[in-house]
């Protein structure tokens, strides 16, 4: 009995190697990548674009770089790689293909394009900071992403004048700058808190230098006016005051709402007011 099932044995065992080695060869083979034609990756990742699958969009597109490094495919796929990135929020990784594309085609046909949208990533890298900017402590907060911003926006306005992108990067630029400047309001808002009286006006006057005809100049003036009334200065005051008259005689400042003693200021703008789209 045992010689007769030993070949049997023998043979189960050869057609289990066979059909094991045969199986992973085949898995093997499922799993290795096909190269497609350019076109067809092309057109996959803008099929992922239109439904909104940015993640794989830009997976798509950075294959076709990979296996297509030259050529007017290419070029295209580094920009829609980009905004894919953008869009998917992965912020670090769009700046760093877009600043490859930069480097790599200097003189490009749509590289306006390119530094427009290094702005939008970076006016989106912070997002919290740059919606909410004024509930964090003013001593902490960070200004070089939007500033990086800005200086995309400025590089798209002054260098491509003629751009598609030249109109909107200038509002941004605007927007930015109003930024920019409650942050100063409220740093120098913060020295008035700590009756530090001489930063405070130091503060409220580089925004008024800097910043010029920004939303919160005139909360500037009127800051002024609060840290010369603490310095004792009553001309000085009464040199911002009337023109903090002449120029917003509405301004919260004149109505004698302004706290009585610094504990009492409230954490935010003591001249609480609405401010355009920023306090969106």
């Amino acid at each position: 009995m045992t010689d007769r099932s030993a070949p049997l044995r023998l043979l189960s065992l050869m057609l289990i190697v066979l059909f094991v080695g045969s199986g992973c060869a085949m898995f093997k083979k499922k799993e290795a990548p096909e190269t497609a034609p350019v076109e067809q990756l092309y057109e996959k990742g803008h099929a992922s674009m239109k439904r909104g699958n940015w993640s794989a969009g830009a997976t798509t597109f950075k294959n076709l770089v990979a296996q297509y490094p030259y050529g007017p495919y290419t070029e295209q796929a580094f920009i829609e790689t980009a905004y894919a990135q953008y869009k998917a929020g992965t912020h670090e990784e769009a700046i760093s293909t877009i600043d490859r594309f930069i480097r790599t085609y200097p003189t490009h046909r749509n590289i306006a394009y390119l530094y427009y949208l290094r702005g939008l990533v970076n006016s989106s890298r912070d997002t919290v900071f740059l919606q909410k900017v004024w509930k964090l402590d003013s001593s902490r907060r960070d200004l070089a992403t939007p500033t990086q911003a800005y200086n995309d926006f400025s590089i798209v306005a002054d260098r491509y004048p003629n751009s598609r992108y030249a109109a909107d990067a200038r509002l941004r630029m605007a927007e930015l700058r109003d930024t920019f400047a409650r942050h100063e309001l409220e740093v120098a808002l913060y020295n008035l808190r700590r009756t530090a009286y001489v930063a405070a006006a130091e503060r409220a006057t580089y925004l008024l230098e800097t910043y010029p005809q920004s939303v919160y100049q005139n909360d500037a003036v009127a800051t002024l006016a609060a840290a010369y009334v603490g310095l004792g200065n009553d001309t000085l005051a009464a040199d911002a005051r009337r023109v903090l008259e002449k120029n917003d005689p509405n301004h919260p400042y004149l109505s004698g709402n302004w706290p009585r003693f610094p504990s009492d200021w409230r954490k935010l703008n003591p001249f609480a007011r609405e401010k355009s789209a920023l306090d969106n």
